[in-house]
């Protein structure tokens, strides 16, 4: 089959039409990055949850689960640095008024030179064909080598400027690169300045700097907070995890790429808690461990890859990102990060309550380092449905239905496992069947029964969707014969159909749709 991937735009509004995301408050005219998810969208976002939480908490002895207060009490983002550091920094068109991230525009500009760097590439490969030797390409032509040049002396001024907190510096660069407006094409820029990214609110009817309250930014400080209080009713010892799904609010200036950059979003992170002095050892051993997960999912080498910190966190001393090839590049999918004993630290400093761990084996207390891994669900979300919908042309179809977009899914992330349909909705006999397999397997799985169209444009519409079986109840299942009792499966990857007896249906289903397949694959 002939297949192209979808582009971005035909991505969100796919997501749309058929029930995945919708606009937040689009009857007032939408709020600017805020997102509801559909009927569709909360099933595949929990499928993908799942998947996370049990191959983080279900299969490892070591890692606990942990749900804890969006509402902190205030010193725990005094204690974190994000009251005093939790920034952005922003920057103003004059001609525009619009406002940015200075460092995105950078970076933006930074992968603009990326662009070119692989239409080059990709040209010469289409010249060489098998004989093309891409490493030797990159160390000799001329203007991949300038590329890479330009692009590694511009990351290297940025992340010093960001370390630094050099506003001046950040502006000079937007100067020096001849960054423009993306809006109005304009470089008259404003000075850069930092701005806050916290969401504050009042407890109760106090008001005043006594009485404020955050949103929390992370999920991580919960974590932190209860380190204790987990480890001993667990008596968990070191090396051992808390991981938790959970919202974070953001005030984002520059929140795009539809459900890639929100103001509210999930995340699901885990916090490893180790002995200081191993934390390279656990820093890559967790960065086989996640890239494996992530590759589970179906997604080919060539769509992530690692992405060192240029710009370490003031908590960090090591950083990397594994990105993956969405629509609009290569972005951040998950967060994998050494951050000492920072977090612990300062907590039981402001606190002044001990958040040292005893070792029964050496006899020494220690402030534990941590290892923290840390993705966005809104962010493999997106990530899942860019490398699903695509557009094939099947053959041995007449000209009108030689074409279907089709989202192939994982069958166990799959929103609906399985479509019941009967042929003739006018049939009483047919929609009994039909209705009587659909109430035996709801027990089982997620499944929806369809009466709505013609069984080609109710295949279509599934297609569509990501379900990965489709059962028609025809003549032949009601009819005396050799085929009575049995139902017409079809596959949608393989667009293959197979006589199964309804009877069998759950155990043939089964198997395909267990989350276990999965769970074996990233391990």
């Amino acid at each position: 089959m002939a297949t192209t991937f979808a582009d971005f735009k035909k991505l969100t509004a796919h997501a749309k039409d058929y029930g995945f995301v919708f606009q937040s408050s689009e009857i007032y005219d939408g709020l600017s990055a805020a997102y509801d998810y559909g009927p569709l969208g909360v099933l595949l976002k929990n499928n993908l949850k799942e998947y996370w939480w049990r191959s983080m908490v279900q299969l490892h002895d070591n890692i606990v689960g942990l749900d804890a207060s969006i509402f902190m009490h205030p010193k725990t983002w005094k204690a974190s640095g994000h009251v005093d550091a939790f920034n952005d920094p922003l920057v103003d068109n004059k001609l525009s008024k619009k406002r940015y991230r200075a460092d995105v525009l950078i970076e933006d500009h930074v992968a603009k030179i990326e662009g070119k760097l692989n239409k080059e590439i990709a040209k010469a490969q289409k010249r060489f064909g098998d004989a093309f030797d891409e490493a030797e390409f990159r160390a000799t032509n001329g203007n991949v080598k300038r590329y890479l040049g330009q692009m590694e002396e511009i990351n290297k001024r940025l992340a010093t400027a960001m370390t630094d907190g050099n506003m001046e510096e950040l502006r000079q660069m937007l100067i020096d690169l001849e960054i423009k407006d993306p809006e109005s094409g304009a470089a008259d820029w404003t000075d850069v300045r930092q701005f806050n990214l916290m969401f504050s609110t009042q407890l109760g009817n106090i008001a005043g700097e006594e009485g404020k309250l955050y949103l929390r930014p992370e999920t991580a400080q919960g974590i932190f907070v209860n380190f204790l209080n987990v480890q001993k009713s667990t008596r968990q010892k070191l090396p051992f995890g808390i991981a938790q799904i959970g919202k974070a609010f953001r005030n984002e200036i520059v929140a795009r790429q539809f459900i890639f950059r929100m103001r509210e979003f999930e995340q699901m992170e885990m916090q490893f808690f180790i002995k200081p002095g191993t934390q390279m050892e656990w820093y890559n051993k967790w960065k086989e461990t996640r890239m494996k997960w992530h590759r589970a999912l179906g997604h080919p080498e060539e769509k992530l890859r690692f992405h060192d910190h240029d710009n370490l966190a003031h908590y960090a001393d090591a950083a990397v990102d594994i990105q993956f090839d969405f629509p609009f590049g290569f972005k951040e999918l998950e967060g994998i990060h050494s951050r000492t004993d920072f977090d612990l630290g300062a907590h039981m400093e402001l606190s002044g309550k001990k958040m040292t761990y005893h070792d029964p084996q050496t006899k020494e207390s220690y402030v534990p380092y941590v290892l923290e891994t840390s993705i966005g669900a809104d962010r493999l979300f997106l990530a899942a449905m860019s490398h699903a919908l695509r557009t094939e042309t099947v053959p041995g179809q007449d000209d009108e239905n030689n074409v279907r977009d089709v989202m192939k899914l994982h069958p166990a992330l799959a929103p609906i496992k399985a479509a019941i349909m009967p042929l003739k909705r006018n049939n009483p006999e047919i929609v009994k069947v039909a209705k009587d397999i659909f109430n035996d397997l709801r027990f089982r799985f997620d499944v929806q029964y369809d009466d709505t169209g013609a069984i080609g444009k109710l295949y279509r519409r599934q297609d569509a969707v990501g379900t990965p079986f489709c059962i028609t109840v025809d003549f032949d299942t009601i009819e005396e014969g050799e085929n009575k009792g049995t139902v017409t499966v079809r596959d949608r990857d393989t667009l293959e159909q197979t006589r199964i007896k309804i009877e069998d249906l759950a155990a043939f289903i089964g198997p395909k749709v267990d989350m276990a397949n999965l769970l074996a694959a990233a391990q």
